[in-house]
């Protein structure tokens, strides 16, 4: 069984992940996961301050902060990606969402769109905990590429790096798969419980798309495929999925 943890004051329970980003969140008893997503990304400053906006609107404190999606304006490097990470867990820590020698609860994916990408790292969607008796169970699975996290880089550890044939690709989207099984059965959760899933890839999928993702049953609440790639260079594809009953799109 995989080790979760309660985020304090927050209304949740995580997967422990990496520094950046915890592996995924359910809501705990008396509580739901609700999604907000921006009608257009949000810079990330700008995007903290709005989702903090929302917070207090609904009175829920800053803990209360669960998961988010971003979108970059391409793959980073290694390093790169480092970076804007201790840019992004920033501001977690002046949240006080992220403490001090503790995991970061928050979950997130973070991808490149092919079209139209933004300018600047930015916020996509958010999801958050309420506060709602007899609600059902709520959990958000973080995103994951081709490549076990917390290894020190992602290159040394790609499923068939550099390769794009279908073989790999399929390759590549089984492992996928299996970590999304992995996390989500740690809030008791499976494919035929879930009320959204993504994907993300700028290959082609069809030679797969039945075989292996159709006998999962995903396709019961349908499948979102974004033209977008993973946030880190030589990465090819990636998922992310949720159980969330409430969501919302917000103009900023």
């Amino acid at each position: 069984m995989i080790k979760t943890v309660e985020a304090p004051d927050s209304g949740y329970r995580f997967i422990p992940g990496v520094s950046q980003y915890s592996a995924g969140v359910g809501a705990l008893p008396g509580f739901a996961l609700e999604r907000v997503r921006f009608a257009n990304p949000v810079p990330l400053r700008q995007g903290f301050e709005k989702i903090a906006q929302v917070l207090k609107a609904a009175g829920r404190p800053l803990s209360a902060f669960a998961a988010c999606e971003l979108r970059s304006p391409a793959p980073f490097t290694e390093s790169g990606f480092v970076s804007f990470n201790a840019e992004y867990t920033g501001f977690l820590k002046d949240w006080r969402v992220m403490r001090d020698g503790a995991d970061n609860p928050v979950a997130r994916s973070n991808v490149c769109p092919k079209i139209n990408p933004p300018s600047t790292p930015s916020f996509y969607a958010f999801s958050y905990t309420v506060v709602a008796a007899n609600a059902p169970t709520s959990f958000v699975v973080a995103g994951s590429g081709e490549a076990p996290e917390g290894k020190g880089n992602y290159r040394d550890h790609a499923v068939r790096l550099g390769d794009i044939s279908p073989e790999a690709m399929l390759e590549k989207a089984k492992w996928v798969l299996g970590e999304m099984e992995r996390r989500m059965g740690a809030f008791g959760g499976d494919w035929s419980q879930l009320t959204a899933t993504q994907l993300y890839t700028v290959h082609d999928i069809f030679p797969f798309i039945e075989s292996e993702l159709g006998k999962r049953g995903i396709f019961r609440q349908g499948l979102t495929w974004h033209l977008n790639r993973p946030p880190v260079q030589d990465l090819e594809y990636e998922m992310d999925c949720r159980r969330i009953h409430t969501e919302r799109v917000i103009e900023v």
